[in-house]
């Protein structure tokens, strides 16, 4: 004895064939508001990415200064800590006030 399948009704079907699509337009709208938000973050990461490889350089640059270039040190002490060698003449000048 088979028991034959009864077809399901054609406004059942086409219930659900909408339902599907309504909710894969849902999810792929939203899927795609999505990935262009992703793909703006990732340009901004790896615009930070450039400048933070490009400050590093500097900063390793600056460190090896630091341990190599005696002139760099002064340079930095004189500059920095305002200090002098024996005998020299510091002669400083007020700033002028900006002018209106």
């Amino acid at each position: 004895m088979s028991v034959a399948a009864s077809p399901l009704p054609p406004r059942l079907v086409v219930s659900a064939v909408v339902v599907l699509l309504l909710g894969g337009l849902a999810v792929g709208g939203s899927g795609m508001m999505r990935v262009r938000e992703m793909q703006r973050e990732l340009e901004a990461l790896e615009h930070d990415i450039v400048r933070l490889r490009a400050e590093t350089r500097r900063l390793n640059q600056t460190v090896e200064k630091l341990r190599h270039d005696p002139a760099y040190i002064e340079q930095l002490a004189r500059e920095t800590l305002g200090l002098v060698r024996p005998g020299e003449t510091v002669l400083k000048f007020p700033s002028r006030p900006p002018s209106k």
